[in-house]
């Protein structure tokens, strides 16, 4: 056991952790960043400083550090006074549920159980006393169903929880007992409303039922109207044991008739999932990452005090675990860092202290409290919103309108924007529709659509001239499609509209489907077709990587809708 300190309030560990005594070898520095990117996923991902600096009782100076060195990792966004969570961050999340492999082996089927039944259903897991939600198969509906990946849930207001608990230990019982007792209506819950807390012993009745008939339920414990069903999952002992979890409305069931109408399919559902998890191959081994953190030295260099390096290497260190495995020694997180072995087990010691690792001997694993970093909030994140703060980049550097479209049947329709301020510009906005054929951002997706999905649209499509350069011939459109299909973009000159001229790139998610397309759109006069081709395009592409490289992280284990 490491020798222990006192430090400051500021530097203590979370309200999650239950170690009171800070470790000397602790990163002080990693413990503020942490902190910081807590209260900033507790309030709902965007804070101000002066509130960060309430919130977390550090000095401005430190808060200010450490959103610069947060802002250079690009886990947030610096937007004049306010700290805003990017979706980047949700790379630390998404290490953890690579490394557990629940969410790969299990989702896919849990989504069939869900189209199956037409209910939402979930995985959860346990985290101390609570439970995280780690996949979600959600139904649309006026009254959606869901929790966000990542959200730290009371065990006796859930359904998984009585599951969990069943197994607990005395020491878990008592952390139990002393956090109700300091926490009566759960605020330590932000995710859920301020409520007291159900009666010590209906929580150990029902952990007592779930022991024995191994589900439990959920009757409007977590808010009025809502129902849950829960039974247990196990697998092999490098994969944790899991509840498969259906979710409904007192509209639709009552909580005994969700159990009566559902828990024998939940139940032949579980039995389904456990044999796939003990016959599914061992995970491939991944490429070894080397030097993940190398590149903290030169930031360094460049912003000088400014930038905290021992923050950044220690949130490096939960990168280094994921596709490779869901454990790793000392030796493998040093190498895959790049970081001494003395740095990387003080980032190991200060982790461990906040919950967000675990040691089982020479090995370290990471633990579900990593998804408390900011996944709860980005989890929900869309492609607009991913978007739009690089759109406003661009159109603050190029001084021209730039637009985020989807195809929706046979047009285009603008889902994010962001305008210029001048006496002529682009007057369009969000929700505008136009024929798909005849702008810059149509055709990068209709080239992209399989030959037999663009040739049916082509063919419903009437290529109307809507101006005088409008193309109209069905064989003259198919072959500028080729060329956009080769090139990769699309440049449209005064075919919507007289005096309109506009160059598109696609939007691609990780299966490398054109899901959007980004343009720029200007008045002919400003730019020749070669200064387009020339300026305007290197800059387009070079957001559109960006913005790809955020929905990337995004959508690795969660839905990103469009808007």
């Amino acid at each position: 056991m490491p020798p222990t300190r006192n430090l400051p309030p500021e530097t203590q560990a979370p309200a999650e952790a239950v170690a009171t005594q800070v470790p000397a070898e602790a990163v002080a520095p990693l413990m503020r960043g942490i902190t910081v990117l807590r209260r900033l996923t507790d309030g709902d991902g965007t804070m101000s400083l002066s509130a960060l600096e309430r919130s977390t009782g550090l000095a401005r100076s430190t808060v200010d550090r450490v959103a610069t060195t947060l802002a250079r990792m690009g886990y947030v966004r610096l937007d004049g006074r306010d700290v805003t969570l990017v979706p980047r961050l949700m790379e630390l999340g998404n290490a953890y549920l690579a490394s557990i492999r629940l969410p790969d082996l299990l989702g896919g089927r849990a989504d069939a159980l869900a189209d199956e039944l037409d209910e939402s259903v979930s995985l959860a897991v346990r985290d101390g006393e609570g439970i995280r939600f780690v996949h979600q198969a959600t139904r649309r509906r006026a009254m959606s169903l869901s929790f966000r990946i990542g959200d730290l849930l009371p065990a006796e207001r859930t359904a998984p929880g009585p599951l969990f608990a069943a197994d607990w230990d005395s020491a878990t019982w008592t952390a139990w007992r002393d956090r109700r007792a300091g926490d009566p209506d759960g605020r330590r819950f932000p995710s859920l409303p301020p409520h007291p807390l159900p009666a010590a012993d209906r929580f150990e009745q029902r952990v007592a039922r779930a022991r024995t008939e191994q589900w439990s339920l959920d009757d409007q414990l977590i808010e009025p109207g809502l129902v849950a069903l829960a039974v247990p999952v196990h697998g092999p002992a490098e994969i944790p044991a899991c509840a498969l979890s259906v979710v409904s409305h007192t509209s639709r069931h009552t909580a005994e008739e969700l159990r009566d109408s559902l828990l024998a399919r939940l139940r032949t559902a579980a039995q389904e999932m456990e044999r796939h998890l003990y016959d599914a191959p061992p995970a491939a081994p991944a490429a070894a990452p080397e030097a993940l953190a190398s590149w903290t030295g030169a930031s360094k260099q460049e912003l000088g005090r400014e930038f905290i390096e021992s923050l950044a290497r220690g949130l490096t260190v939960l990168t280094a675990f994921g596709d490779r495995g869901d454990r790793l020694t000392l030796s493998e997180v040093a190498q895959a860092t790049g970081l001494s072995r003395a740095s990387a087990r003080r980032a190991l010691i200060t982790l461990e202290h906040l919950g967000h690792t675990a040691s089982e001997g020479r090995h370290h694993r990471l633990t579900p409290r990593v998804l408390g970093l900011g996944y709860p909030t980005l989890s929900r994140t869309t492609l607009s919103e991913i978007a739009q703060p690089h759109l406003a980049a661009l159109a603050g550097q190029i001084g021209d309108s730039v637009s985020l479209a989807v195809l929706a049947d046979d047009s285009v329709q603008y889902v994010a924007r962001a305008a210029t301020h001048s006496i002529m510009t682009v007057n369009i906005t969000v929700g505008t529709r136009f024929p798909a054929y005849a702008t810059s951002l149509g055709r990068v997706l209709l080239a992209d659509l399989p030959p037999a999905d663009l040739t049916a649209a082509l063919a419903r499509t009437e290529l109307r001239p809507l101006t005088q350069h409008t193309m109209t011939r069905r064989g003259t459109l198919e072959t500028v499609l080729d060329r956009v299909r080769e090139q990769g973009h699309a440049l449209v000159d005064e075919e919507l509209e007289a005096g309109l001229r506009s160059v598109a790139v696609p939007v691609r998610d990780r299966a490398g489907r054109a899901i959007a397309s980004i343009n720029v759109a200007m008045h002919s006069s400003s730019r020749t077709i070669e200064e387009c081709e020339e300026q305007v395009l290197p800059q387009l592409r070079t957001t559109v990587a960006r913005i790809e490289a955020e929905l990337h992280i995004a959508e690795r284990f969660t839905r990103v809708a469009v808007a």
